[in-house]
């Protein structure tokens, strides 16, 4: 029998007393998979933080600044709403958009041409002759926009019709969101002046069929959507 033992090339050899002091004295240069680890949970952690501290200011901060969400937010007179909605016909009822306040103001009885004093906290504005409209559809909160056409507000996302006061038309062929424009509450001070309560919303109410009592008919049979 022979007296030679071969081994594989590939078999690992015992490391050295002396290599072993050099590893620990020497450390791999470089970023340890166990460091990479602990980085990488560390930025999730902080990159969450900074998106909740984020969504935190965005909700919070312009109530601090007198923007929307604030109790008191201040529109004008009819005569502030025409001259800064000029090329609107706002003295016809037309809806006119106010984007700090995320709020449509429409005048209620066009031949009452102004604002009359008083406070509607349920936002329905009749014995003010004003209504503020939420800007968000019931249905999934796109933005209607005001059709020159008919005089109605119409969502471009998926067709939902209102009035020029915010009410929803009934009927699949009028989409499908289930009631009407939201509303803000509103004072009318004694000098013509509108502030809106942007932080108390009313729902809006049920729909309602085309040429029943309690909704506008349009203008003309086709709209802008």
């Amino acid at each position: 029998m022979s007296n030679y033992h071969v081994e594989p090339v590939d078999k690992p050899q015992a490391l050295a007393t002396e290599a072993l002091k050099s590893l620990r004295n020497h450390p791999v240069q470089g970023m340890s998979r166990r460091r990479l680890l602990r980085v990488s949970l560390g930025g999730g952690i902080a990159l969450w933080l900074t998106e909740m501290a984020g969504g935190f200011l965005a909700l919070f901060w312009p109530n601090l600044e007198g923007g929307f969400g604030d109790t008191h937010f201040r529109i004008g007179t009819l005569e502030d709403v025409k001259l800064q909605n000029s090329t609107l016909p706002v003295a016809s009822g037309f809806p006119s958009y106010f984007p700090d306040a995320r709020a449509f103001i429409v005048l209620i009885d066009p031949a009452r041409q102004a604002f009359v004093a008083g406070e509607d906290i349920e936002g329905d504005g009749t014995a003010l002759n004003v209504r503020a409209l939420y800007q968000r559809c019931p249905h999934l909160g796109c933005k209607p926009n005001p059709c020159l056409k008919n005089y109605w507000l119409e969502c471009p996302c998926h067709g939902s019709r209102y009035d020029r006061l915010g009410i929803k038309a009934a009927g699949v062929a009028y989409g499908p969101a289930p009631r009407g424009m939201d509303r803000f509450a509103l004072t009318v001070e004694a000098d013509g002046v509108l502030y809106l309560n942007t932080s108390k919303i009313t729902l809006g109410p049920l729909p309602i069929a085309v040429g029943q009592p309690g909704i506008i008919p349009p203008k003309s049979p086709t709209g802008c959507i």
